[in-house]
């Protein structure tokens, strides 16, 4: 008979190391959905948040930001909340802590799909805050579990620190290299920096793919554009199953 295993909900998940391509992919979902967002929804970003916090900072002299940006952050922040649920979830029930986030980022870009569809065929106000509200979260799950659960990988949705870090790590391998310091010590830095150049380069990259061929997708097939996020999202959650199966499974060769 098969032993039936209570979930250890005390075993919370750690993050582990993933393939390079997956954080690229994620990044590159962020790209796209941000684009499909800025030409289909009026301007509105929802990969990041930092533009809503400043405009509900600037209420007092610009007047009312509107219902759907006094939204965005508690709606990015509840993504968040959500993405660490879903992994605890998932590690507890079935050791499937990022199939569990993957698969939940999954359903919310569904649900945007068909909200942005509706939006688009009727024009509807209340369409376009749920798109975008579903969008926000979407995002705000993606920035929680690669954080969460993803080892050593720089924000898939925010490019601003990414850049930053870049030109940080950059600028200093080039002055090592003028100075030619030969210690130990300069040695690890010089290896750390160069790791964290590789790691955040292929972000930035993927995240401007991303934005360039959701632009382009948005205007030749407009809502129709949003199903390709979902296709990659989903894609992933399906391997980070097989995955876990697989590094569970002992080898009986």
């Amino acid at each position: 008979m098969t032993e039936l295993v209570s979930p250890q909900w005390t075993a919370f998940p750690v993050a582990a190391e993933t393939p390079r391509a997956v954080p690229i992919l994620l990044a590159s979902v962020a790209g796209f959905v941000d684009a499909c967002t800025f030409l289909g929804l009026f301007g509105f970003f929802v990969a990041q948040v930092t533009g809503s916090y400043v405009i509900v900072g600037a209420y007092p002299v610009t007047g009312s930001p509107g219902a759907l940006v006094l939204l965005a952050v508690p709606l990015f922040f509840a993504g968040g909340v959500a993405a660490t649920l879903a992994a605890i979830a998932g590690q507890a029930i079935a050791h499937r802590a990022l199939a569990a986030a993957l698969a939940l980022e999954t359903v919310l870009l569904i649900g945007f799909t068909a909200t942005f569809a509706a939006s688009s065929l009727s024009g509807g106000a209340t369409a376009v805050v749920a798109a975008s509200m579903f969008g926000l979260a979407a995002m705000g799950v993606q920035s929680g579990l690669v954080q969460l659960l993803m080892r050593g990988v720089a924000s898939t949705n925010v490019m601003t620190n990414t850049t930053s870090q870049i030109a940080i790590d950059a600028t200093q391998l080039a002055w090592a290299r003028l100075c030619r310091e030969e210690s130990a010590e300069a040695a690890q830095q010089r290896e750390l920096r160069r790791r964290r150049l590789l790691g955040g380069l292929p972000l930035q990259l993927g995240f401007l793919a991303g934005s360039v061929v959701g632009a382009v997708v948005f205007a030749r097939a407009g809502y129709l554009a949003t199903m390709a996020p979902v296709a990659v999202v989903g894609g992933l959650s399906f391997w980070a199953a097989r995955r876990s199966v697989a590094m569970r499974t002992p080898d009986r060769s």
